[in-house]
C-alpha cells in the first residue's frame, strides 16, 4: 500500500512539474508577443497609432494640448491584443495556453494535497 502512495506522489510530481513548465513556457510566449507587437508599429490599433503620432508631433511646452484618454482595465486587455489593439492572434494564443496551463497546475496542486494527506 505504502509502494503504490509513493509511486502515485512521484506521478503527480512529475505532471506538476510538466504543467509548471508548460506555464514557464507560456508566459514566455506572451512576453514575447508583447514584444513583437510592441517593436512593430503596423501591429498597432490605428487609434493608440493616432494618439502616439499626435503626441510625438506636439511641441514639449505646448501647454493647450488634449488630455491622453482615461486609462482602464480594458485598455490594457486591448493594448494586450484584445478586440481593438493588435493583431490579437499569437498574443491571444499565448494568453490562452497560460490560462490552459496554469489551471493544469492548479489541478496538479490540488491532487497533491489530498495524496499527502491520505500518508499522514
Amino acid at each position: 500500500m505504502a509502494s503504490v502512495a509513493a509511486r502515485r506522489r512521484q506521478e503527480l510530481a512529475a505532471e506538476g512539474q510538466r504543467h509548471l513548465e508548460e506555464t514557464i513556457a507560456s508566459a514566455f510566449q506572451i512576453l514575447s508577443s508583447m514584444n513583437d507587437e510592441l517593436c512593430n508599429p503596423a501591429l498597432w490599433s490605428s487609434s493608440a497609432a493616432a494618439t502616439a503620432a499626435s503626441a510625438a508631433s506636439q511641441h514639449p511646452h505646448h501647454q493647450n494640448a488634449a488630455p491622453p484618454p482615461p486609462h482602464s482595465a480594458d485598455s490594457d486587455a486591448d493594448a494586450m491584443g484584445g478586440a481593438a489593439g493588435g493583431s490579437g492572434g499569437s498574443l491571444d494564443e499565448a494568453r490562452h495556453r497560460y490560462k490552459i496551463a496554469v489551471a493544469a497546475l492548479r489541478a496538479s496542486i490540488a491532487a497533491v494535497s489530498p495524496s499527502t494527506q491520505v500518508r499522514t
